[in-house]
């Protein structure tokens, strides 16, 4: 499946990346080839192949919750450029451009 300029001029937009017009022509050749890469993984014939999440029998290795000293919020909040009614105020990120 080849991706036209504009459908990567699109999931740029999405991503809120900005890309120069070599940037474009470069990511429109490298995700239709990783397109085409799971285009054959897809016709691959996994009849009788059992689904698996896991490949090995490792399981995480979690400690125990605990309370412990933290820093408190005055504390972090004081190494703060800007803060408003004791949080971090920060610039919007879902703003239209």
């Amino acid at each position: 499946m080849a991706l036209t300029r504009a459908d990567v001029v699109r999931v740029a937009d999405l991503a809120r990346l900005r890309l120069t017009d070599d940037e474009i022509d470069g990511m429109q050749t490298q995700l239709s080839r990783i397109l085409e890469h799971v285009s054959a993984l897809q016709a691959v014939d996994v009849t009788g192949v059992e689904p698996t999440a896991q490949v090995t029998d490792l399981v995480n290795a979690l400690r125990d919750d605990a309370n412990r000293a933290s820093l408190d919020r005055d504390a972090a909040l004081a190494n703060s450029a800007d803060a408003q009614q004791g949080m971090f105020r920060v610039k919007a990120v879902f703003e239209e451009h």
